[in-house]
């Protein structure tokens, strides 16, 4: 493994380690979670792990059937209404808002930072949830078996975890752009696993640039290349 000359070694070792587990929530959380320790190299993974863990547990703990609706309402009435997890509207471009260890601090971030949070929790109660690879505001995508088969909808972390269907998130999306949107397929497709990374690394680079910060910028692309 090459020696990083900007990241800091023991956030680059961790996230070229998780690459090879991330198409699972708890991989890819993983993987994020060593994004932050560039700047946090005192971040407690283990403790990371354990927020969210405990969250699925609450829910679990709230849930007496097998019913994903019953899951569902109470997965958004723990994250959201109890624990707080929303938008940092305020500051949206700091990027504290991109690493876990802050947003579970603050429990505040940007839209692919929360969707993680919410899949990461969703994942041990048995809901598939995917990230929407939407431009300008990232989305969850929740799959739900109803009378007619696997239905979807959207869930959008940065506004309380509110449901949205295909009209209403292409809506979101033209809010966040500035752009009449034309809803298409492409527009809400799924983001794979390291499409997800590049964009939070994305987002962080931007972020940096702004700042004048060209080290933490050059240290996000020492792990973008990793994604090749």
């Amino acid at each position: 493994m090459p020696t990083p000359a900007y990241c800091r070694p023991a956030a680059y070792q961790m996230f070229a380690e998780q690459l090879a587990n991330v198409e699972d929530a708890a991989g890819l959380f993983r993987a994020a979670f060593a994004i932050a320790m560039h700047e946090r190299p005192e971040a407690s993974l283990a403790e990371a792990e354990t927020i969210v863990e405990n969250l699925a547990l609450t829910v679990r703990s709230r849930v007496h059937s097998s019913s994903h609706e019953a899951l569902l309402a109470h997965l958004h009435d723990v994250l959201f209404d109890v624990f707080g997890l929303c938008g940092n509207e305020a500051d949206y471009y700091d990027p504290a808002n991109s690493y876990l260890p802050d947003v579970l601090r603050t429990r505040r971030g940007i839209p692919i930072s929360l969707v993680l949070v919410y899949c990461r929790v969703a994942e041990p109660l048995g809901l598939v949830v995917h990230g929407v690879n939407a431009p300008g505001h990232f989305l969850a995508e929740v799959e739900l078996s109803g009378s007619v088969g696997i239905e979807q909808m959207y869930v959008d972390p940065f506004f309380g975890g509110g449901v949205l269907n295909e009209h209403e998130a292409a809506e979101r999306i033209s809010q966040a752009t500035g752009k009449p949107t034309v809803l298409t397929p492409e527009m809400l497709a799924r983001a794979t696993p390291r499409k997800w990374l590049a964009r939070m690394l994305n987002n962080l680079q931007a972020s940096f640039a702004a700042a004048g910060h060209e080290r933490d910028v050059c240290a996000m692309q020492e792990l973008h290349e990793l994604l090749s």
